[in-house]
């Protein structure tokens, strides 16, 4: 709906299909700049790649062909005006480049899985709580061999906590099982503290390489954003992001047979997010991936697990089936419609105390919702007095003043819920449940806030249908 221009830089394909018209691509030190979303573009910059390669191909056929020439008949004198003419042909010649393919023929694979039993996870009553909060009650859930599961809902809703729980790595009540022979290979934002800070990026690559992937290392490193001589550089040098993209190359390698992701696309490009998602495909072993991110799991996850309310619920089907069956276009609405939905019972809302079921009583009449101020609305259809006119200017400047404070305070609030959200998508941050508590406290405060605005909105509309003069 915005009118004005807007520049994104993002690694969200769906994200970007639904939002733009215009892409710029900055790839091998190169820009292609193209009137079209992200989608189209790709398709685009295959056709011309295409169009390119063929008459690369051609001009090196020629060159070829005037180089043979000249070599044969560089000594002939019968040829020499030929020969001048051609190398002078040659030397003017504008030589096509050809952009490098990058990382779309590197076809990459996990490790063969060894074989699991057919239950790979399998929790019965699960609950988990953080002090007062209740985060997780009464889990049912079974994961079998070959399946490949997604964990969704709002950030603070247990899918790290219970996924952490698989792992056997907080204590819970209920039980967690792990099937036979499972090998479980785990992808955190905090893996990438256990590498070993003395090894070289190639180092810690090679060491867990086997077979023929060890001829394609470096393919694999550049593949995701170690290219040329940064494969030389220590592990302690490394950025954040560095660390968690070595660690899934290495993951890549090892041989397991239940994979659980948690955010695994976080520091990827899109080139990079492709190929970690091809590899995901044709994986032979069990999945369980936690991620906001749809366009990396259209297509790889066949069953959905929806977390909300200290609950879980099973959704089969693909993320999109999901999506459809809960009418959201993106991940992003579970967290919208329930900031704005989610009042529990006795939450003071806009000054009123919501009901059992979170709803509110009528609003109030303006007479009422002014701290005691008589009401200057006229009566029995006369003209409004200079006085009561004033009172009525008064109202709407006092409630479009509290109409700004309620709006810096959600906006506030908005940001704080961001800040928490980042720090809840990386489970190394959470030291104790004190967050879990402030992020649903400050949840209540921005539905609270949202109910209050309307209710003033609601009011000020009223207050203005009396000014006609």
């Amino acid at each position: 709906e915005f009118k004005g221009t807007v520049l994104i830089v993002s690694h969200d394909r769906a994200f970007l299909d639904n939002v733009t018209n215009r892409t710029i691509e900055i790839s091998m030190g190169r820009i292609s700049d193209q009137k079209m979303n992200y989608s189209r573009f790709v398709v685009w910059k295959e056709e011309q790649r295409e169009q390119q390669l063929a008459a690369y191909r051609n001009q090196q056929k020629m060159i070829e062909d005037t180089e043979r020439f000249i070599e044969r008949f560089r000594y002939k004198a019968t040829k020499a005006v030929q020969v001048q003419s051609r190398m002078k042909a040659l030397d003017k010649v504008d030589r096509l480049e050809i952009e490098p393919e990058e990382n779309a023929s590197l076809n990459i694979r996990f490790a063969p899985a060894p074989r699991s039993g057919q239950v790979v996870v399998e929790c019965r009553g699960v609950s988990k709580s953080y002090g007062k909060l209740d985060v997780l009650e009464d889990i049912d859930l079974t994961i079998e061999r070959g399946d490949k599961v997604a964990f969704v809902g709002r950030n603070g809703e247990g899918k790290t906590t219970l996924a952490r729980i698989i792992l056997d790595e907080i204590p819970y009540s209920g039980e967690a099982r792990i099937g036979h022979n499972v090998k479980i290979g785990y992808f955190a934002q905090n893996q990438a503290e256990r590498l070993d800070p003395s090894l070289t990026v190639l180092e810690t690559i090679d060491r867990v390489a086997v077979g023929e992937i060890r001829t394609k290392i470096r393919d694999l490193l550049g593949a995701f954003l170690f290219p040329g001589e940064d494969v030389d550089k220590k592990v302690a040098v490394l950025s954040g992001g560095e660390r968690s993209r070595l660690a899934m190359v290495r993951l890549l390698l090892e041989p397991v047979n239940l994979l659980v992701l948690d955010e695994p696309t976080n520091h990827l490009d899109m080139r990079s997010k492709e190929l970690l998602k091809r590899a995901l495909a044709a994986y032979n072993g069990t999945i369980l991936v936690v991620s906001h991110d749809r366009e990396f799991l259209d297509g790889l996850v066949t069953c959905v697990y929806e977390f909300r309310d200290r609950k879980v619920r099973q959704h089969l089907g693909g993320i999109y089936d999901f999506l459809r069956n809960k009418k959201m276009e993106s991940m992003r609405e579970l967290e919208i419609r329930n900031f704005k939905g989610d009042v529990p019972a006795g939450t003071v809302t806009g000054g009123r105390t919501a009901g059992p079921s979170g709803s509110a009583p009528a609003a109030s009449t303006p007479a009422s919702s002014t701290g005691g101020k008589a009401d200057v609305r006229p009566s029995n259809g006369k003209e409004l007095s200079f006085g009561e006119k004033k009172g009525v200017n008064r109202e709407i400047s006092r409630i479009e003043k509290s109409i700004a404070t309620v709006e810096s305070r959600i906006a506030a609030l908005e940001a704080d819920i961001s800040a928490m959200d980042a720090m809840l998508a990386d489970s190394s941050r959470i030291t104790s449940g004190e967050v879990f508590l402030k992020y649903e406290k400050t949840k209540q405060e921005l539905a609270a806030a949202f109910a209050q605005w309307e209710k003033e909105h609601e009011e000020l509309a009223e207050w203005q249908s009396k000014k006609y003069w």
